[in-house]
């Protein structure tokens, strides 16, 4: 038995039992980090001083993070803050939910959801600007709430994160670390994505039906958490909103700036501009189409800046902290041998990126964070396998939506928390949706890879 190997299973684990207890992840990734610090060196035979392997390898790992993606995670904020307090991302959400007439409506709420992220807004800005639409649509089709994190969550973190073209973190690392293009295998990429929004949309409404059929009901007393009276009011019927066409300029310009082949590059290809360039064109766009609807003229819109900049530390923090935890793990020699038994088998290496990737991934809790640990320490690796860093790019971006969804991912435990769910009452449908479908559109993208398309 490889101890080593063992004892990094055994601290994913402990992460994960750890954050549904409900511990914050500031606090969580730096305990674990030192559970590992101190048995390698008893059972693998890796002798790491706790402090210097704190300093050392966690803090630069979280430190790279924060310092290559701040400005990807702060023009979000700052897009996803001006979209919620000035109506646009609500108009957009309503308008798209008032076109299902009361069907459909937990695969709607994932559509809304895809189309906000898909758009350049932070996943953890729509989840406060969702939910209570989610939860109207819910009463109205009397829907029972377990299924509305599932729904809010699958269109943040499936199709809309891996789709070719999204500006989300996840599409941004590939390019960074392998030099190659926002869409990236376009065509199997459009099949796969799409194949997984199929799978997604089916499988809420096969699971509202199915709920309802066993007498499951939006009015649950059986659900730990019931709502407050606030969350039970009805939206106010004569609230103005934008245009939701209106509000749909300033997401379709990020994505046309970010993939368009505007600049040229240094190889001699066109490219989109950055990223972070285009959500900022977004953001100045949104501003000047929606400045009358904050209150307080330039005051008021500097309270929604600042708002968006306060979300902009709390998720990068976040997420660089358990970052800083797979810097340490992947230099432990358990990580090591993990790796090299994996190359010892016979296997296809787009299989290889897909299982290194969720790996790492699920040991971090989160996608961005796995992908940036498993491709910085494995690039090399990959290329010596002889793969296509076109696929190397796609692959890796859906294989890190996968293990990353275990329990312990800690925008999950926000999202139950907001809606006032458990574990026990939600989170099989988000396993479903956010682990086994991805999977399958992992499969399916290396047959389509493997055929050459």
């Amino acid at each position: 038995m490889n101890w080593g190997i063992l004892i990094l299973f055994i601290a994913i684990i402990l992460f994960g039992v750890l954050a549904f207890r409900g511990i914050s992840a500031l606090i969580l990734a730096p305990l674990v980090t030192c559970f590992v610090l101190i048995f390698s060196p008893i059972f693998a035979g890796q002798n790491i001083a706790i402090l210097d392997g704190l300093k050392a390898q966690f803090m630069p790992a979280a430190a790279n993070y924060v310092s290559s993606y701040f400005l990807v995670f702060f023009v979000g904020a700052i897009f996803g803050a001006v979209y919620q307090f000035t109506g646009a991302a609500k108009s957009i959400a309503k308008w798209l939910a008032g076109m299902c007439q009361g069907k459909f409506v937990a695969p709607i709420i994932m559509c809304i959801t895809g189309l906000l992220t898909y758009g350049g807004i932070s996943g953890f800005v729509v989840f406060f600007v969702i939910y209570p639409i989610a939860l109207q649509m819910f009463r109205s089709a009397n829907l029972t709430r377990r299924l509305i994190p599932a729904a809010i969550s699958a269109g943040c973190w499936t199709w809309s994160m891996y789709g070719p073209g999204s500006p989300s973190i996840q599409n941004v690392i590939p390019i960074e670390i392998l030099g190659t293009s926002p869409t990236a295998a376009l065509v199997p990429s459009l099949i796969a994505t799409v194949a997984s929004f199929v799978m997604i949309f089916v499988w809420l409404e096969y699971r509202a039906r199915s709920f309802s059929k066993r007498g499951y009901y939006f009015h649950d007393e059986r659900m730990k958490a019931q709502l407050s009276p606030e969350e039970l009011r009805e939206d106010d019927p004569n609230e103005v909103l934008p245009n939701p066409i209106l509000a749909l300029i300033p997401i379709l310009v990020i994505l046309v700036l970010f993939n368009a082949p505007i600049l040229l590059k240094e190889d001699g290809t066109r490219g989109g501009l950055p990223v972070e360039t285009s959500v900022f064109a977004g953001v100045v766009l949104a501003v000047i189409l929606f400045f009358p609807r904050i209150e307080g003229g330039i005051n008021g819109w500097v309270k929604v800046f600042n708002k968006g900049a306060a979300d902009s530390g709390v998720s990068i923090l976040n997420t660089a902290i358990v970052v800083g935890f797979g810097g340490v793990v992947q230099n432990t020699q358990g990580f090591t041998d993990l790796v090299a038994s994996l190359q010892k088998l016979d296997m296809n290496p787009l299989i290889f990126v897909m299982i290194t990737v969720a790996v790492c991934a699920g040991a971090c809790g989160s996608a961005s964070g796995g992908m940036g640990v498993a491709f910085n320490a494995l690039k090399d690796v990959y290329a010596s396998l002889g793969a296509n860093f076109q696929y190397v790019h796609r692959i890796g971006a859906i294989a890190a939506g996968t293990l990353d969804t275990l329990p312990h991912q800690g925008a999950q435990i926000t999202l139950l928390g907001i809606c006032k769910c458990n574990h026990k009452e939600a989170y099989f449908d988000i396993a479903i949706t956010q682990i086994a479908i991805p999977f399958i559109t992992c499969f399916l993208f290396i047959a389509l890879a493997s055929m050459g398309l």
